[in-house]
């Protein structure tokens, strides 16, 4: 009696293991998802492969998606930085490397199945961003 509620027992755990290994691959794929955290610090670009800023902040609406991009401008070691913020449907997202100013790649691409692009570009000059209102992150 005993050994068939114990066979029981191990085979019901049994197929709940295997349901939850099958549950849990099934949700840890992220096709066509970015990692956020991935986006923080990113380089950002101009149409002339100029480095015009970095990612700061991602700023959500209240259903989760990402409506604006806080781009941190000039200064030095974070010092004397403004930060602007941008509409996220300016940015373009690229997966390539970017180059220095001298033709060579700045960044390699070591795996083409990663979820993050390389970095973002932006149709504007650094001067531009800088005669643009500092965000305020306490609005």
């Amino acid at each position: 009696m005993y050994a068939k509620l114990i066979a029981a027992a191990a085979i019901g755990a049994l197929l709940s293991t295997s349901a939850f290994a099958q549950t849990s691959t099934q949700n840890a794929s992220a096709k066509g998802e970015w990692q956020s955290s991935k986006l923080i610090h990113m380089n950002v670009y101009n149409a002339q492969n100029e480095k015009i800023g970095d990612i700061k902040e991602l700023m959500l609406d209240k259903s989760g998606k990402v409506e604006d991009v806080v781009i941190g401008v000039g200064g030095f070691i974070g010092m004397g930085e403004h930060d602007v913020a941008i509409k996220f449907d300016r940015l373009k997202w690229s997966d390539s490397a970017t180059t220095t100013g001298s033709g060579q790649p700045a960044s390699q691409s070591k795996n083409a199945d990663r979820n993050y692009p390389d970095h973002a570009v932006l149709n504007a000059t650094k001067d531009q961003l800088k005669a643009m209102p500092n965000f305020q992150y306490s609005k």
